[in-house]
């Protein structure tokens, strides 16, 4: 399939207001970091080999226009795309990666969400990026049908745009079915998939607080011990990262109020004190001060 142009806000992206040498991991740093960096997203290391079988298995994942470059090549630039959105420069990360089509779209995607939700200020350019990339990640499980990340980051975008218009609006239109869909793609090539697990939690906790534990049951398969134990293994699978503990003390808000106030703001403190390993991360254990102040 071809790749799709990226889209541009008509206004400039704000820029990651931390301090990022951190996060620079130019060179070999970044391939001697990935492990822990992508423990979330089991994002494989795109190295030559991890592109050369891709596109074997999945010709029409193949960026449009790149026959002249070679797989080390498209490496080193999906590679660059990485850099910068764990350098926080998620403007670089969108259009290098969409620019890759299918073969950077989990680059592209990620970067697009992390922004619409931390950063940009303006909530109709923010939905009109998410929905750009949710058309990208869509594009992609259709070129790349068994990159477990392709269905994940459908499901991460589109979650990302429903939450912003209502559980229940996006009940109404039927995103909820779709992002389970792809959640349970993306677990049956992935079982190990932290995010998704994460991203299934949120599921089940967003439905059963809104329309009651019977309806989530009966309509949608939702339930609050589902969303328990696939926080549970999410945490287990990736105890490092805060967002894992901010999503599950948003779970328990979402089904039991303030009856689970107390273990929401433990896992609050524990988001807090994680150390970030990128931009993204830092976001996450910034938003989390803040919840507790």
């Amino acid at each position: 399939m071809a790749s799709r142009k990226p889209v541009r806000n008509a206004s400039a992206w704000s820029r990651f207001p931390y301090k990022a040498t951190d996060y620079a991991y130019d060179g070999a740093a970044l391939e001697r970091a990935w492990p822990e960096l992508h423990k979330g997203d089991c994002e494989p290391w795109p190295d030559a080999r991890r592109v050369a079988a891709l596109l074997r298995r999945h010709p029409a994942a193949r960026p449009q226009g790149s026959a002249a470059r070679d797989e080390a090549t498209l490496a080193g630039e999906l590679q660059d795309a990485w850099r910068a959105f764990h350098h926080g420069d998620f403007e670089t990360a969108w259009q290098a990666g969409a620019a890759l089509g299918a073969l950077g779209a989990s680059a592209a995607v990620k970067a697009a969400g992390i922004y619409a939700v931390y950063l940009e200020a303006s909530k109709p350019r923010a939905d009109k990026l998410l929905l750009a990339a949710t058309e990208l990640a869509a594009a992609a499980s259709e070129s790349a049908p068994s990159d477990a990340n392709a269905h994940y980051f459908h499901a991460f975008a589109l979650g990302r745009y429903s939450q912003r218009i209502s559980v229940l609006a996006a009940l109404a239109a039927g995103h909820a079915t779709r992002v389970r869909r792809s959640l349970d793609r993306a677990l049956e090539l992935r079982p190990t998939h932290a995010d998704a697990h994460l991203a299934l939690g949120v599921y089940h906790a967003e439905i059963v607080g809104k329309v009651g534990a019977l309806p989530a049951k009966l309509s949608y398969g939702a339930s609050a011990q589902a969303a328990l134990e696939h926080f549970e293994r999410a945490v287990a699978l990736n105890p490092a990262a805060p967002i894992t503990h901010m999503e599950f003390a948003n779970g328990l808000l979402a089904l039991y109020g303030k009856q689970r106030h107390a273990d929401a703001v433990r896992l609050y403190e524990r988001a807090a004190a994680c150390r970030p390993r990128d931009a993204m991360e830092r976001l996450d254990v910034e938003q989390a001060r803040a919840e507790l102040a």
